[in-house]
């Protein structure tokens, strides 16, 4: 049982600790959609879900604010699953293990689903609150903004009636962002056959850990090391120096992730099992100095194993190991009016060589959508050439900043007032579902801001507990004021 009690606001804690007892990875995070439905009834208040399982509850506008606009409080409610080998832990079945560590929140061994479970809680708390000085209310919870913002694209017309929204699902406290980049996943497929192992060779588990992995969007800039790409680099310089074989491979398993561990089984011929524990050795000790500063903690081994039934056939192995090489990964370029803000950026999220099958996963994004189409058609042509099937799926927009915007103003004079400073007005280089959304409602005037969560879609999430404060005072202040319609 998590205890967060103590900690301010309070409000948005009470909330979020439910939220942490209610298993909801994305695509099976229906039961706590279901939650924030029952929550809105039991207040009285207009609620409706659609055919999606999005979640919109209506707050009607406290006495002498009922000229002002209506705003829209948007958050998604699943949360991206990953945890350490080491943790015995279901997403699917299992609570939260969160607790409060000095000056923030954290979670045991896993995500803590900050991301956005403290969006969804400041909007039900707003909701909950009766003393609070406001306009028409909306809370919008979406569904599976992680693996495709399948929520935010099946949103039906007719649900939302405001004409301001405030997407709660920022994570820099201090930044008030009005710009995202838009994505486009590459799936390549292939399928191969299986040979017997060769006489006389030697199995071995690779296996790469320690790794900080992260948003393959918001830290995709810091150089990270991408655990697909290096065992692969490791298999590809091995398979040609001393003969090894692939009988499975596994890294990765969240598209928007930077995969932190990856292991494979495979073999070398017996005189070469010197030779190649050597070379591991030495790509370790070299892997080590390339990512001192991004990736201080990355472990490379190969420990003897059972021997497999089977291995690749020698030829596809060649060709899958050399798409993967060949494809790009990590930043590609910056914006030019704003070199710190990456534009263009493609992450490798998840791969497997398995019983016949090997598919390999791949996120663009961009804030220019030629861009990222032909990144992705980029790695199209990689995947091809070596005979995989390739499909683009999830497509989804960017969002375009509007520097006039009303919300914006008003947002950026209650922040000056409440805390002595100025906000940084930011584009980021990840998806937020404020494109998606304003794409069906095109009169939309959006922000979107948050506390500041450290280490998002990794182990490591962990949420500041100060600025979770300062971000329910610019909420609740920037509602009292929020423009006249």
């Amino acid at each position: 049982m998590i205890k967060l009690s103590g900690i301010e606001p309070a409000a948005i804690w009470k909330h979020f600790e439910n939220l942490t007892n209610i298993p909801r990875p994305s695509k099976k995070e229906i039961k706590a959609a279901e939650y924030v439905k029952e929550f809105g009834e039991k207040l009285g208040l207009e609620t409706k879900m659609d055919n999606t399982g999005n979640v919109v509850i209506k707050k009607p506008a406290t006495p002498g604010y009922e000229d002002r606009k209506g705003i829209i409080l948007q958050g998604h409610i699943d949360m991206v699953p990953q945890k350490n080998n080491d943790k015995d832990h279901d997403f699917e079945k299992d609570p939260i293990d969160a607790y409060i560590d000095g000056e923030w929140v954290t979670a045991d061994g896993t995500t803590l689903g900050a991301d956005n479970g403290v969006g969804v809680s400041a909007g039900m708390a707003v909701l909950e609150d009766e003393s609070l000085e406001h306009g028409p209310i909306e809370v919008l919870v979406t569904m599976d903004e992680e693996t495709g913002m399948t929520g935010a694209s099946g949103l039906e017309k007719g649900m939302l009636d405001g004409e301001i929204m405030m997407n709660l699902d920022s994570e820099d406290e201090g930044d008030i962002y009005i710009g995202c980049a838009g994505g486009l996943e590459t799936i390549s497929n292939f399928e191969y056959n299986q040979e017997k192992v060769p006489s006389k060779m030697s199995a071995y588990k690779l296996n790469v850990k320690g790794l900080r992995g992260g948003h393959s969007g918001l830290d995709i800039n810091l150089g990270r090391a991408n655990a697909i790409k290096l065992l692969n680099r490791l298999m590809w310089e091995t398979q040609n120096n001393y003969g090894l074989r692939i009988s499975s491979f596994e890294a990765g398993n969240i598209r928007n992730a930077i995969p932190r561990e990856g292991e494979a089984v495979v073999v070398v011929p017996e005189n070469e099992a010197t030779n190649f524990e050597n070379f591991v050795k030495d790509f370790e000790n070299t892997v080590q100095g390339e990512f001192s500063t991004p990736d201080p903690d990355v472990s490379i081994c190969a420990e003897k194993t059972d021997m497999p039934n089977k291995v690749v056939e020698e030829d596809k192995q060649k060709a899958i190991l050399n798409a993967v090489y060949g494809c790009p990964n990590g930043v590609m370029s910056y914006i030019d009016d704003m070199p710190e803000v990456v534009e263009t950026s493609t992450s490798m999220g998840i791969g497997f060589i398995k019983d016949g099958k090997a598919e390999f996963r791949t996120l663009q994004r961009s804030s220019v959508d030629s861009r990222k189409k032909d990144l992705a058609n980029m790695i199209r042509s990689v995947f091809e050439l070596a005979g995989a099937n390739v499909e683009h799926i999830g497509e989804y927009p960017g969002w375009d900043p509007d520097v006039n915007s009303p919300i914006l103003k008003t947002a950026k004079e209650v922040y000056q007032n409440r805390f002595g400073e100025t906000p940084e007005v930011k584009v980021i280089h990840a998806g937020l579902e404020c494109g998606i959304i304003k794409s069906k409602y095109p009169h939309l005037d959006a922000i979107s801001f948050g506390p500041t969560i450290s280490f998002p879609h990794s182990p490591d999430e962990k949420i500041n507990i100060e600025t979770t404060q300062k971000f329910w005072n610019l909420l609740v202040d920037t509602l009292k004021q929020a423009p006249k319609k």
